[in-house]
This record gives structure tokens, C-alpha cells and sequence, in this order.
């Protein structure tokens, strides 16, 4: 519980504000035993080397390694236990492969995939990393690069600080709250529909006009992810400061839209709402994708898409008992009334998720506590050669690219944009056929039914 407190919002901004003395990781705690990777510097800077001592007959130790001939050496600060162990040959082979196992089925790696051979990999790794886990952890060597930069890692193949190996409790209490939180801002989209009526009398507009807080929210909630969802992917960034913010800001713009006694305001409000509220949309998907593997995600991919499609239906059914006995601000205050208890949610339990910045905030502790500027991980490796340009050709243009030179692509998106206008559409159409004045006419309560 303390680490999953700590990890969320709230316990970062407390470890921000004591300096790091209270909800403290591993490596900042006295006791912390610095895994030998790390602190001695016994890497092996390729696989193919240490496949090959692992095939070398006779146990190696670094007391018969002349220290010339060695340039794998991690300088360490002299608080640091010298103490070398030998390391046998069946412990050195786990070593590599715990090594693998911790780079598979990671999101980073997932992109990678290409062609049907790389997605068949891929799917016998998950299988793999599931059987890995019910073995005896093992330990995960390090990589060195070529220009002697040690690769943060996992420290073991169980390591509790990757979100792939938090337990189920955790990862029930993160997916609740990503299902919370989707249903919160999809079902604000339609929770207008039955104030419509009511906007049309108070402000003397038409149906047409009035059906915008629909549309321009919708129109938010998809522009909105083409900023949010390339800024959560950034390592130093992470997921969660992107949905806080945009909550936060999510809430204020609610609030002040459920009081707002003004047309054009009004709609100008209900684009921020969406807009702001979009960052789930994009990117609750990738934030299953960081706790479960590549077998799993499907089921919770599906749980997910249920909330987001289940929050427009809802919507105008509690709206609808609500408006008719109060007003028409009643639809946008009861957004800020689910939005709010999700949000007080999110800011204590809701941990980083994200592998690449939980890495890259590892590798930070470490070389504070090391003072070996060599251990870098590699996603702060990667965000060092990535330049704005590059970001946005990689999440602006190559999606346009992408549909124009796919046609199957351009078929699925085309489809999906169709299914969403007429998804979208009954909300504004069955009061035509259902609601007062109709040839059918029922109350609002019954239309949202």
C-alpha cells in the first residue's frame, strides 16, 4: 500500500515537498544493497560475449581479470562494499536470460513489431514470460553499451517496481480507475442531450444550434489526444502527469460551464471539457498495455472499450430524471459530481505506469547514489537523440501517412468514423421522433431511456 501511495500523484508531491525523506524507493534507504551490475561493473558488454563465457569451461572471477584488460569496469564511490563474488556459469546464463525475458512484451518492444513472424514472436514471449513468472526470480545483468553506458534495468525478472509484475489487488485498483475514468468524461458527452430543449427556450436558439454542446464536445475529445497522447510517450513525462493536469483543468472547466449563463461561453466551454477530458481516451489504452502482457490485454482492452461506449447510453438517462425536476444546468453539474470522486481517486492511487520513465527516474537515484554518470537508461538514451521535429512527423503526419498509403487502414478508419457519427446522431434524433411534440411523445425521463 505505502508503494502504491507513494507512486501516486499525491506521494510524489510529498516526497517533492520533504526532499525525498518520506515515502522513500529502495535506493534511497540505508539498507539498500547495490546489485553488483551496478556497483562492481562485472558486465558483459554483448550478448554474444556472454553467451560465450557462459560456454567457457571454468568459473571467472574478477580477481583473475587483469583490470587493463577489463574496460567494462563501473567506477563506484568507495562507501560501496568491494567485495567480488565468483559467479558460475548457470547463474550467469539465468542472468541472460532474465535479461531478455525483462525486455519482452513491453510496450517500446510491441512497436517494434513489423512483420507476422515478429507478431508470432511476440505472442510466444507472452506465453513464455507468464510460465517465467511462476519460477524463482532471477537476476538480470545489466547491459554496457559501446561507448560504456550501463543500461538500467529490472533488478530481477520479479522486480515489484515493473508494473508487469504488480500484484493483481494493484492492478484491479489501477484498471478500476481507468474504467472510472473513461466513463466519466464519455458519459459528459451526451449528458447534455436532454437540457437541449430548455437551452433552445432560454436562449432563443434553434435545435440546430443547440445540439452543438454535443458535437464541439466530441470535436474536443478527438483533437485533444493529438497533443496528450505523443506527450505521455515522452520518458522524463510519463502517464500520469498528463491525466492529472488535464483533470484538474477537466474540473474547473465543468464547474464553471455547469454556472455559465451564456450561449457562445457556453459552447466555447464544452470543447475545453472534451478537449481537456481527452487524454484517457488515447492513451488508457497504453496504460493497460504497461500492466498486462500481450495475452492479457485483450480482456481488459474489451472492459475499457464497454466503459467508453456504455458512458454516451448512460448519460442521458440520468440527465433525463434530473433536468425536468431542477434546470438545465443540472446535466453539467452532475459531470462535475462523477468527475470529481474519480479525480480524488487518481491523486492517491493511481501509481506510474509507465516503464520508461519508472526506469529513467531509477537511473537518476542510482547515479545519485553511485555518483557514475555511466548508468543511463534507455529511454533517457532514446529522449536524447529525439528531436521535436521527430515527434511531430511520428505522431502528427505518419498517422495521416499511414491511411493514405493503406487501404485497409483508410477502409477501418473511414468505418469507425461512420459508426461514431450515427452512434452519436441518435442523441440528437430520437427527441425528433420520442420527445415532446413528436408523433410519439414521451417525457425526457422516458426519451432517455
Amino acid at each position: 500500500m505505502s508503494a502504491l501511495l507513494r507512486d501516486a500523484p499525491v506521494g510524489q508531491i510529498i516526497r517533492f515537498v520533504t526532499g525525498g525523506r518520506l515515502y522513500q524507493y529502495p535506493e534511497e534507504r540505508p539498507d539498500f544493497q547495490i546489485p553488483a551490475g551496478y556497483s562492481l561493473g562485472r558486465l558483459v558488454e554483448k550478448e554474444s560475449e556472454l553467451s560465450l563465457a557462459v560456454m567457457t569451461p571454468g568459473p571467472a572471477t574478477a580477481s583473475t581479470v587483469d583490470e587493463k584488460d577489463n574496460p567494462l569496469e563501473v567506477p563506484i564511490n568507495n562507501r560501496l562494499s568491494t567485495a567480488v563474488t565468483a559467479v558460475d556459469h548457470e547463474s550467469l546464463a539465468s542472468a541472460l536470460e532474465g535479461r531478455q525475458i525483462s525486455k519482452i512484451m513491453t510496450r517500446p518492444e510491441m512497436e517494434k513489431v513489423v512483420t507476422r513472424a515478429d507478431l508470432e514472436a511476440a505472442y510466444t514471449n507472452a506465453t513464455r514470460q507468464e510460465t517465467i513468472k511462476t519460477q524463482p526470480s532471477r537476476a538480470i545483468v545489466p547491459e554496457k553499451t559501446s561507448d560504456g553506458v550501463v543500461l538500467v534495468d529490472w533488478y530481477t525478472t520479479d522486480d515489484p517496481e515493473n508494473p508487469q509484475n504488480w500484484s493483481s489487488d494493484k492492478k484491479r485498483v489501477v484498471i478500476l480507475q481507468i474504467y472510472l475514468y473513461t466513463l466519466a468524461v464519455y458519459i459528459g458527452s451526451a449528458m447534455i442531450t436532454p437540457s437541449e430543449p430548455y437551452i433552445e427556450a432560454r436562449f432563443g436558439i434553434s435545435a440546430e444550434l443547440a445540439s452543438m454542446g454535443l458535437s464541439l464536445y466530441v470535436a474536443g475529445y478527438g483533437i485533444g489526444p493529438l497533443l496528450f497522447s505523443p506527450m505521455s510517450e515522452i520518458p522524463v513525462i510519463g502517464r500520469n502527469p498528463p491525466y492529472m493536469v488535464t483533470l484538474s483543468i477537466f474540473l474547473i472547466i465543468s464547474i464553471i460551464t455547469a454556472v455559465v449563463d451564456n450561449f457562445p461561453a457556453l459552447m466555447v466551454l464544452r470543447f475545453l471539457q472534451g478537449f481537456f477530458g481527452s487524454p484517457i481516451l488515447a492513451t488508457g489504452g497504453a496504460t493497460i498495455g504497461d500492466i498486462f502482457s500481450l495475452l492479457e490485454i485483450p480482456y481488459y482492452l474489451t472492459g475499457w472499450a464497454a466503459f467508453a461506449t456504455a458512458g454516451p447510453a448512460l448519460g442521458p438517462i440520468i440527465s433525463g430524471f434530473s433536468v425536468p425536476r431542477t434546470n438545465w444546468h443540472w446535466s453539467l453539474w452532475e459531470i462535475v459530481w462523477l468527475a470529481a470522486p474519480v479525480y480524488v481517486s487518481l491523486l492517491f492511487l493511481l501509481p506510474e505506469t509507465s516503464a520508461s520513465n519508472i526506469l529513467l527516474r531509477r537511473a537518476k537515484r542510482l547515479r545519485k547514489l553511485t555518483g557514475n554518470a555511466q548508468l543511463q537508461s534507455q529511454s533517457e538514451i532514446d529522449q536524447a537523440n529525439i528531436s521535436i521535429n521527430e515527434i511531430v512527423v511520428s505522431n502528427l503526419w505518419r498517422p495521416l501517412q499511414i491511411n493514405v498509403l493503406d487501404p485497409a487502414v483508410l477502409f477501418t478508419s473511414i468505418y469507425t468514423a461512420l459508426m461514431y457519427a450515427i452512434f452519436y446522431s441518435f442523441f440528437e434524433v430520437f427527441p425528433f421522433v420520442y420527445g415532446p411534440g413528436s408523433p410519439r411523445p414521451n417525457s425526457p425521463t422516458h426519451e432517455g431511456v
